[in-house]
């Protein structure tokens, strides 16, 4: 499968730069730094203030983060004042020139730095890094809030899709990209490396990862697919040691058995879109003998759905556990009126179908605890997904399979 791009494959030859050297360390504390930075005129001398404000903040503990995310929150804000200002001139005289000066007056001077802090090699993985740490402020500093919105804005610039190269993960990957698959395995834990080559090397199993350019060895999502025949009812099966290992050419199904965002610095920027109708898309191309494309997800909020609604002692045994986890799927709603559950919410935001769900899919300590064993399929139907994600998009339509909502109708 060709997985690459002509954008990815010039990306990856422009990015891979050799790393910039260490920062001089002048004595001036981070803040002057900063200050320094955003005067610079020459590309190299703005590289050495940028990769010694990175030097300095990796070496930070986490008093002196948070003070440093207070300084880029108060100091390097907007200016409030002037964007008055600008505004009324162009409300005056809405001339390009006014508009130009408007944006740019309008916009907070952490961007700015942001950008130039981005310049040195190396350099878009420490600040994802370093938006990771401030996320774990957030809850009790609420007004960094703030930056973490100019963030997101130029993450999510950064990290666009046209950007991404879609690269399959194989025994053969580096030792690099195997131990982060492992590390960052978020839904059926990887126990070791025999198990890593269980996932990978057969034929009838698959991985693909997002990547960037200028993180070449980070995945930033990955999927892990099995190539089976028939919809699976149960991840034991699915992941048995001892399992019979299908040719590529005699599945019919492919599934979508786990999907893991890798890197905390990008909550909020969702890739597993794209990612599994790429895939999807280009093994049907390559592997025409599949019809059918289906995940085998976890029901991560049932348990604590069914413990708040008082219906736990209802599910007493496999076919009103269904019952309850179909009418879990369908109905149960969030206060912006998506459904409740997180998985369910992503799978049907990208135009899947509810397909069925079952009891003692997952008999993991993980699995019982969320949702007392059960799965469900989401199926992507190529030819469907369009109209599925508009239904849903308009007027919150979950798409579901006749047996689904029969099911979900069982429950009071």
């Amino acid at each position: 499968m060709n997985t690459t791009s002509p954008l990815g494959d010039l990306l990856s030859t422009i990015l891979e730069r050799r790393p910039f050297a260490r920062g001089d360390d002048d004595g001036r504390s981070i803040e002057a730094l900063c200050h320094s930075l955003l005067s610079q005129k020459t590309e190299k001398t703005g590289m050495q203030v940028a990769t010694a404000i990175l030097d300095r903040y990796e070496q930070m503990d986490r008093d002196e983060k948070l003070g440093f995310f207070r300084f880029l929150n108060d100091e390097f804000d907007v200016d409030r004042d002037e964007i008055v200002r600008l505004a009324k001139a162009y409300a005056e005289d809405p001339t390009s020139k006014a508009y130009v000066d408007l944006s740019k007056g309008g916009e907070a001077k952490r961007l700015a730095l942001f950008r130039r802090l981005n310049e040195p090699p190396g350099a878009t993985t420490k600040l994802v890094r370093m938006r990771a740490d401030m996320l774990g402020f957030l809850r009790s500093e609420p007004d960094l809030k703030r930056v973490d919105h100019d963030f997101v804005h130029l993450l999510t610039s950064w990290f666009n899709r046209g950007f991404l190269v879609l690269r399959q993960i194989t025994w053969d990957s580096s030792a690099t990209v195997l131990e982060k698959v492992i590390e960052y395995e978020a839904v059926h834990e990887i126990r070791n490396w025999d198990d890593l080559r269980r996932r990978l090397q057969p034929a009838d199993r698959r991985c693909f990862a997002f990547f960037h350019p200028a993180m070449p060895d980070e995945p930033l999502i990955f999927v892990e697919i099995a190539l089976v025949n028939g919809v699976p009812n149960s991840v034991q099966t699915l992941l048995a040691d001892d399992r019979e290992i299908l040719s590529e050419d005699s599945a019919d199904t492919a599934v979508f058995y786990s999907i893991s965002n890798c890197q905390k610095g990008l909550a909020g920027i969702s890739f597993g879109n794209s990612l599994i109708k790429q895939v999807a898309r280009d093994l049907s191309r390559d592997l025409p003998n599949l019809k059918t494309f289906v995940t085998l997800s976890p029901i991560p909020g049932l348990v604590r759905w069914l413990e708040e609604s008082e219906k736990a002692d209802l599910a007493t045994d496999d076919t009103s556990l269904k019952q309850l986890a179909a009418h879990y799927l369908l109905e149960e709603k969030s206060r912006n009126d998506l459904p409740r559950d997180p998985v369910a919410r992503f799978h049907l935001s990208n135009g899947a179908q509810v397909y069925a769900v079952h009891a003692g899919a997952d008999t993991s300590a993980n699995g019982i605890a969320q949702s007392k064993g059960a799965m469900v399929n989401y199926l992507y139907d190529l030819k469907r997904i369009s109209k599925n994600l508009e239904a849903f998009a308009e007027t919150g339509t979950v798409a579901a399979t006749s047996t689904m909502k029969s099911l979900a109708r069982k429950v009071q």
